[in-house]
């Protein structure tokens, strides 16, 4: 196979990988059902789930500016799933930290996220098997 026909096939297993993953479930519009969230807030809590942040850190993994992201720790913060203090070390910077009930969210938000695709889970047993250790050599 030629550098060419390789690339193409290469990019037409990441599209297939990438439909699967991300479209023929809509996992997005599930997570936003469930939490009454969207999706863009719910990907903030789960962050801030795994650890407290200060706001520049979360607008950073967001990949949003740092006005938008206190839009949305507002939000979170009205609906109890969030809370800001002061940082230790600054008192001009603040931490953003889940609450148990932010964590309820998350955690739900983290199971309809992890749940694999049904096309997915319908592969025969050799074949589950074959594509794992496949894979398995793509992750890092």
């Amino acid at each position: 196979m030629n550098d060419d026909a390789h690339r193409a096939t290469a990019i037409r297993i990441f599209q297939r990988m990438a439909h699967l993953v991300l479209e023929s479930d809509n996992r997005q519009r599930e997570v936003v059902e469930a939490t009454g969230l969207s999706f863009g807030r719910t990907r903030a809590l789960r962050r801030l789930a795994k650890r407290p942040m200060r706001m520049s850190e979360l607008a950073a993994e967001l990949v949003v500016d740092k006005p938008y992201t206190t839009v949305i720790v507002d939000d979170l913060e009205r609906r109890g799933l969030v809370v800001r203090s002061t940082a230790p070390d600054d008192r001009r910077a603040k931490v953003v930290t889940v609450t148990d009930q932010g964590r309820e969210m998350a955690q739900l938000a983290n199971g309809i996220l992890a749940r694999p695709p049904q096309a997915l889970v319908a592969l025969p047993a050799a074949e589950m098997a074959a594509l794992d250790a496949l894979v398995a050599k793509l992750a890092p």
